[in-house]
């Protein structure tokens, strides 16, 4: 008997995924040193190479290191993206908002579905599945909720990763076929629940692919897999 693929959906999710890939590295074919950033395994440093939001545990957050400030205790709302045509602002409001959560507030499909309304409407530049990764499990989820766990983000800086600029100013035509730009974030996460307002906290880093062309406000096109520095 023939067989079928169950899963029609997941060849438009790859075509997704290697469209946006293209758009970004169309400014970085020239640069092997950054493909290889964006294709290297994660055997990196914490520091260069986080673990993704949805790895703290409800139960068994890390311990807060001495000196650190507490997240704020109030409900937070569904994050909503900024009018901006800067990509740098945007990519430091967009890590601001994948690193941040409420299980008091709001669901984890509400999350789901505020973040994707950062996204580019362009669908075949948009990675909502790049998206979906750092958001944390419906079942994690459940056992954040019943712990009333909760995370706040403070972004340190951002900026474009140092290949890409090259890239750019060496043929800077290349970015007028899709205008999605590479923007690194920096910050930390800090992680509180029930019965722990001070909770924990840890360095974040990530490299986001924002889309901003000039007839529009910025948008996201995904979260790439490597961080380029």
């Amino acid at each position: 008997m023939p067989s079928h693929s169950s899963n029609p959906g997941g060849a438009s999710r790859v075509r997704r995924r290697a469209l946006l890939g293209t758009a970004v590295l169309v400014v970085l074919v020239a640069l092997a040193g950054l493909a290889a950033y964006l294709t290297r395994d994660g055997r990196g440093s914490s520091e260069a190479d986080p673990p993704p939001a949805s790895s703290p545990s409800a139960s068994s957050p890390s311990a807060s290191p001495s000196g650190s400030p507490p997240p704020r205790s109030h409900p937070r709302s569904l994050p909503a993206p900024p009018d901006t045509h800067d990509p740098i602002a945007f990519g430091k409001a967009a890590a601001d908002a994948l690193w941040s959560y409420d299980t008091r507030a709001y669901s984890q499909a509400e999350l789901r579905t505020a973040l994707h309304g950062w996204l580019t409407a362009e669908v075949k530049y948009a990675d909502p599945d790049s998206v979906d990764a750092v958001v944390p499990s419906a079942a994690l989820w459940k056992e954040m909720a019943a712990n009333d766990q909760f995370a706040t983000a403070k972004v340190n800086e951002g900026h474009f990763p140092g290949s890409f600029t090259q890239a750019l100013q060496a043929n800077p035509g290349t970015i007028t076929q899709a205008y999605v730009y590479a923007v690194t974030v920096s910050g930390k996460q800090s992680i509180a629940w029930k019965g722990s307002p001070a909770g924990g906290a840890e360095s974040r880093v990530t490299t986001l692919a924002v889309q901003c062309r000039p007839s529009r406000s910025c948008a996201l096109a995904g979260v790439m897999p490597s961080v380029a520095p």
